[in-house]
């Protein structure tokens, strides 16, 4: 291979080189911008395809154009009502002007460090600001619970704020400070809330005895209530047998009653009737009194001598 025809692939490679070093592509979930010794060139090239740079002198500098997680830290903070509580929050955010973002913060991880701040002090300043009631509940509800102890739940009725409008304030005032950065701030919430560890164990046992003094005005209220039934049961029971023994007495009045009449009416019968009569119930009288090895001594005046005496 000639001297000129080595030159030539040379040239053919280097001008390849030096073309090549002036294109860049982006994709759907990237930005960039355009720096030359540092300073930014340009508007931010946010569309993806391919894009064009001097080569060598500038430099691209990339941006995530996807929704960013920011995750903060456990912190312990002190509520309105003087409660220390640990605080777990996270957000979602995005960089809407890399231009001004890089200007003001360079890279992403400059950008969490300084979401760090802006988020973590309005979280302390919201929580700060709001009992615990107010964070740990969004809307207003009716415990159900005992007559007696409504009146002191209703305080946890009793919710102005909420959690949901509390997250709502810290998101708007977050937003407020970073409008000059680049960013926007798209969600705020409260990941978890927990008691701090040194009065952990005293909520607890505060929330046992709660529980043990509803459930021993439970069993008062039960005992009070089966002793009442108890004693219902007692009236009626003795209110049933009384007007047992008393219908009881009416239908045995009744019954001696006809008895009666009927045995007036057989007393009122012809002489024929009333000796048929004497005479059955001598029959069934002796037939009760004697046996086969008795032996009977009749006076002959008796009704019974007289019966006996006709039928010979």
């Amino acid at each position: 291979m000639s001297i000129r025809n080595i030159l030539i692939l040379l040239l053919a490679v280097l001008f390849f080189a030096v073309s090549w070093s002036g294109v860049f592509i982006l994709d759907e979930t990237q930005q960039a911008i355009v720096t030359q010794f540092g300073r930014p060139v340009g508007q931010p090239r946010t569309q993806p395809g391919m894009n064009f740079k001097v080569p060598f002198i500038q430099r691209v500098q990339y941006f995530d154009k996807r929704f960013l997680e920011w995750d903060g830290d456990v912190n312990q903070v002190p509520t309105k009502d003087k409660t220390y509580i640990l605080v777990d929050t996270y957000a979602r955010w995005e960089i809407v002007d890399p231009l001004q973002f890089f200007i003001r913060l360079r890279d992403e991880r400059s950008g969490q460090s300084r979401l760090d701040d802006i988020l973590d002090g309005e979280t302390r300043n919201a929580v700060a600001g709001h009992d615990l009631l107010e964070l740990v509940r969004s809307s207003n509800r009716s415990p159900e619970v005992v007559e007696d102890y409504m009146q002191e739940m209703e305080k946890l009725a009793n919710i102005k704020v909420g959690r949901s409008k509390i997250e709502a304030q810290v998101l708007k005032r977050a937003n407020e400070r970073t409008s000059d950065l680049g960013i926007r701030i798209l969600d705020f919430r409260f990941k978890r809330m927990n008691y701090a560890e040194e009065v952990r164990d005293r909520v607890y046992e505060r929330m046992i005895s709660e529980r043990n003094r509803i459930a021993d005005q439970f069993r008062s209220e039960g005992q009070g209530e089966a002793r009442k039934i108890l004693g219902d049961k007692e009236r009626d029971l003795a209110r049933i047998r009384s007007e047992a023994v008393m219908q009881a007495e009416r239908i045995r009045g009744r019954a001696d009653s006809t008895a009666t009449a009927i045995y007036a009416k057989a007393y009122n019968r012809t002489a024929a009737s009333r000796d048929l009569y004497g005479f059955l119930k001598s029959l069934e009288v002796l037939e009760s009194s004697i046996d086969d090895q008795s032996s009977i001594i009749l006076s002959t005046e008796s009704d019974l001598y007289r019966y006996l005496k006709k039928m010979n």
